[in-house]
């Protein structure tokens, strides 16, 4: 099994603002995109408009209604992808290698090109966000978007969001929003931290508006109960939202706040910590990557194309 390193240099955070996201998907496209035309082998997609389409999506905005025992419900839309932990069991439980940490910026990756497609890593991931490509026969997962930050530019999914809700950046940055929305404010929490992998991927919880009682008038509750948040991001979670709402009390007052200030971000740049160069410098080198055409397993190929090559 692969082992992780010991420590890593620096780590790699995103925060998403739960309480801003709108649902819109652009971070899905634009993830879907940019995977399928720059880096690893392209997304599937099989029968997409179909009775049963199925494809590989590394990015997801999942969408419900947080419901109180009385009253309307709150939409909430919750985006996912890879969390990153620290103690990542994709990777240990990996018998190839294929799946391992980085020791310069802790970013978990899947070599495709050493991936036998066993599924192990799905297997282990408590938060189910390993997919396989079905065309490919290899796991595939989001890595950060791995060439666009190493060439300093931000991730496409936080890139695309019109809504400001992704904050990229590394958590020993003292002047980066990383680690002033997790360590100084510590507003934005975890997900699922009793499974103790430590991801480095933070959320930071949705506000709600007061419940009404039958006749119109506020009530002063919330109407997303406060134990569905903390069943999600664990007993931080109701200090995280004081903290918040002091934070806009204190701008609604003319004080200063810093929180709220990080969380505007009035300068859209100042979302991505370090990483502001344009994607535009690398789209030279993209387009000159070659890509090795793919071998379709016959296997899989007569599965899910079909032997007349019709979507099954």
């Amino acid at each position: 099994m692969t082992s992780l390193p010991q420590s890593t240099e620096k780590k790699l955070g995103l925060v998403i603002d739960l309480d801003t996201c709108v649902g819109c998907h652009a971070c899905v496209v634009s993830c879907k995109e940019w995977n399928t035309s720059n880096y690893g082998a392209p997304l599937s997609d099989i029968d997409a408009y179909g009775a049963e389409p199925h494809g590989t999506f590394l990015n997801r905005v999942h969408s419900f209604e947080a419901q109180p025992e009385s009253g309307c419900s709150q939409t909430v839309h919750f985006p996912k992808s890879c969390l990153h932990c620290e103690d990542a069991p994709c990777v240990t439980v990996c018998p190839t290698g294929a799946s391992y940490k980085r020791e310069e910026d802790g970013i978990v990756v899947i070599n495709e090109d050493h991936c036998r497609g066993l599924r192990f890593c799905q297997s282990a991931c408590p938060y189910k966000e390993i997919y396989y490509n079905h065309v490919t026969g290899h796991s595939q997962k989001c890595v950060f978007c791995l060439p666009r930050v190493e060439q300093g530019v931000a991730t496409a999914c936080a890139r695309q969001c019109p809504g400001r809700v992704r904050f990229l950046g590394f958590l020993e940055d003292e002047d980066g929003p990383i680690h002033k929305l997790v360590n100084v404010h510590k507003v934005a929490l975890p997900l699922h931290p009793e499974y103790e992998t430590e991801p480095n991927v933070f959320y930071i919880p949705p506000l709600s508006p007061e419940k009404f009682d039958d006749d119109g008038n506020p009530t002063g509750e919330d109407r997303i109960p406060l134990g569905y948040l903390e069943s999600l991001f664990g007993p931080e979670a109701g200090p995280a939202l004081e903290r918040i709402k002091q934070g806009r009390a204190d701008k609604q007052a003319g004080r200063e706040s810093d929180l709220m200030d990080t969380l505007i971000s009035k300068n859209f740049l100042d979302l991505f910590g370090p990483f502001t160069n344009h994607p535009r410098e690398i789209e030279r080198i993209a387009t000159e990557l070659e890509r090795e055409p793919i071998i379709v397993p016959p296997e899989i190929e007569i599965a899910y194309r079909g032997p007349g090559g019709s979507s099954q």
